[in-house]
């Protein structure tokens, strides 16, 4: 329940939407994955960023060159300052991971 005063009156609106106020909502969020060498497992890899990062949606191969493969992956988080720094972070903390960048950003309606 949330509560709106309008003038002299106060409202009582379960769960509704006000145009133009500020909503922090959901993100979409495109990863680039550079694993630390051509050695790493990708598939382990893989399943090893489904364990520990939430909300991940898809993961796809994308070839750099001299046989490395990058991943993008693609996860959904809150609008909340600093999330995008701690998902950078999450992915950091997963052996194999050489750096991540974040390649695109969308906020979801």
């Amino acid at each position: 329940m949330c509560q709106v005063q309008i003038t002299e009156h106060t409202i009582c609106l379960p769960e509704v939407r006000i145009p133009g106020a500020l909503n922090m909502g959901a993100v979409a969020v495109i990863l680039k994955v550079m694993p630390e060498s051509t050695d790493v497992d990708l598939e382990a890899l893989k399943q090893a960023i489904r364990e520990k990062i939430p909300g991940v949606s898809d993961i796809r191969d994308e070839p750099i060159g001299f046989g490395l493969v990058a991943l993008k992956v693609a996860t959904v988080i809150q609008d909340e300052e600093g999330a995008t720094e701690g998902i950078e972070s999450q992915f950091n903390d997963i052996p194999g991971i050489d750096r991540v960048e974040i390649v695109d950003l969308s906020r979801m309606i």
